[in-house]
């Protein structure tokens, strides 16, 4: 810690901060109303919100597309490495050939599995974020960052046009996981790394 001997106590560089903070606040009048513009909403209608949705997506270099119920398994299944490990959580109700359902899998063998199946709980136009709130058809926490290659399936009622509509659908006491394309990290030189943290791959199926 830093500290500077002002000809009294000694006073850390944290102290210093501070102070100066609270003097250029002195004068500020805490009671006065202060307004707050409203946060932009988004104005279009059901379709405009899916389609914002798709293009945000496609921004976080995750693929995306989308698809009728009538073939989503099999969009699924092509979305899928070929000859790939998979693991779905225990309440999928998509039928994915091979797939290991997780029945409480250790964190070693979820990690030598190449991909995973999940659906969602929403989708945020305006970010281009899917949240997770790990229902039954979502799995746990750990499906969904620890194998190689995430396919999330989106149903486009489930897509909202931005992040107050929601947190106002959420339920805080689940826990979430908000995902914004494949997991990627920058080094100092601005390098893009993808899959430190999760999935180098997000592949996103919205149906409907």
């Amino acid at each position: 810690m830093v500290a500077a001997y002002v000809g009294g106590p000694v006073m850390s560089a944290r102290d210093e901060i501070l102070g100066r903070v609270r003097a250029a606040l002195a004068d500020v009048d805490r009671q006065a109303d202060v307004d707050v513009p409203p946060a932009p909403r988004h104005e279009g209608g059901p379709e405009d919100v899916v389609a914002l949705f798709l293009e945000r997506v496609a921004d976080y270099r995750a693929v995306v597309e989308r698809c009728d119920g009538s073939d989503l398994e099999e969009r699924v299944r092509a979305a899928l490495p070929s000859g790939a490990s998979v693991v779905v959580p225990p309440g999928l109700e998509i039928e994915v050939p091979g797939a290991v359902v997780d029945d409480g899998l250790t964190a070693v063998e979820l990690d030598a599995v190449d991909a995973v199946v999940t659906a969602a709980r929403l989708g945020i136009a305006e970010t281009g974020t899917i949240v997770l709130d790990h229902q039954p058809d979502q799995g746990r926490r750990a499906l969904s960052l620890v194998p190689d290659h995430h396919v999330c399936v989106v149903r486009a009622d489930q897509v909202v046009p931005d992040v107050p509509d929601a947190v106002g659908l959420l339920d805080p006491s689940r826990p979430l996981t908000w995902i914004s394309g494949p997991s990627a990290t920058s080094d100092i030189e601005l390098d893009r790394v993808e899959g430190v943290h999760g999935p180098r791959v997000l592949h996103v199926i919205v149906v409907g």
